[in-house]
């Protein structure tokens, strides 16, 4: 599987830090913010994946509100791909479209902005060895769901962006497989987020916690995961 992008071109800056650590403390909680994320379907593709490297990171690979957050995205799309009746493929690229922009986008934070965190937290913010020992662990069943359009290979699979494209080209001719893959994807999202209760812990597989990188390369894409997790 190709990259398209050299390693050198990722890497979160400080003012998407300072954003995202703050972000992780409990804003991901705020009703406003889940709105607008389920809006724009999480983060765009830089974004998205710079949210789950910190996260992994700073949590040491407990990645409870990264679970929800995709476990209602998936139920999302979900909803968007699930018709039952006339025009099914004309209805999910509807409603798998964004209806809002990357809330981090949206306020200016990008590969030059500056911010004001610590020296220690930009320090742990780029540590990436979380994020590479969650991918290894569970690479086994994350890499089927990886989009051949993304990286550059002949895999039929496709993220949510080149999804729309394809239904809007009406090249795509096996939707009933595609919905069937997002229902795996649902599926073992919903017990690695139900794991995290107390009365449940420990009942996650590597497949479960697999389906968190599978829900966010689907609903954002995918290169930066590979520049995130491929030795430098």
């Amino acid at each position: 599987m190709s990259v398209l992008i050299e390693t050198k071109n990722f890497q979160l800056s400080e003012g998407e830090i300072h954003f995202l650590w703050w972000f992780i403390q409990g804003s991901i909680m705020f009703p406003n913010t889940r709105e607008r994320l389920k809006k724009a379907w999480g983060f765009c593709e830089r974004h998205a994946w710079g949210f789950i490297s910190m996260d992994a990171s700073f949590r040491r690979g407990w990645m409870h509100g990264p679970a929800i957050l995709y476990l209602d995205l998936m139920e999302q799309a979900w909803s968007a791909l699930n018709f039952q009746g006339p025009l099914p493929r004309l209805r999910a690229k509807r409603g798998l479209r964004n209806q809002g922009p990357c809330l981090m986008c949206e306020e200016g934070y990008g590969p030059n902005s500056t911010g004001k965190a610590r020296a220690d937290v930009i320090r742990r913010g780029r540590d990436l060895s979380e994020l590479q020992k969650f991918a290894l662990d569970t690479k086994e069943y994350w890499q089927k769901a990886v989009c051949g359009r993304c990286v550059g290979n002949e895999s039929a699979q496709r993220c949510r962006p080149h999804l729309i494209e394809d239904l809007r080209s009406g090249i795509r001719d096996d939707f009933p497989r595609h919905q069937a893959f997002l229902k795996e994807i649902l599926h073992h999202i919903r017990l690695y987020a139900n794991s995290f209760r107390m009365e449940l812990q420990g009942t996650e597989t590597d497949e479960d916690k697999a389906a968190l990188i599978s829900a966010v390369g689907w609903c954002s894409g995918w290169q930066p995961f590979f520049l995130l997790v491929s030795p430098s």
